[in-house]
């Protein structure tokens, strides 16, 4: 059973439609508009909570939140053989692995 309130929700605000917007990155199809930002997030976390329950009921397979999940801090990413010895020489200068750098400069 997934927990509705473990998922990761924000508000924003949208001009298009003049109003707060509350979003749910595990359900990004769904959002909740209203000229209030306390009731924008409240809206998706309940209008979530209702999807959830449905979904539960069909049978379908519910999105696990990102925050439950586990990550092993390693990806891949490929660029251009320019970029890579770019980056390789800017390590260098700072003295620090090509690793530690490319994680420092996706932090900051």
């Amino acid at each position: 059973m997934v927990n509705y309130e473990h998922y990761t929700y924000k508000v924003t605000w949208s001009t298009e439609d003049q109003e707060f917007v509350g979003l749910c990155a595990e359900f990004p199809s769904l959002s909740y508009l209203d000229e209030n930002r306390s009731t924008a997030i409240e809206g998706i976390i309940n209008l979530v909570k209702d999807i959830v329950a449905d979904m539960e009921a069909n049978d379908e397979r519910i999105p696990e939140p990102i925050a439950e999940k586990t990550y092993s801090g390693k990806f891949q990413v490929r660029i251009p053989p320019e970029h890579h010895r770019r980056l390789a020489i800017e390590a260098a200068e700072q003295n620090v692995s090509l690793n530690r750098y490319v994680s420092l400069k996706l932090w900051f």
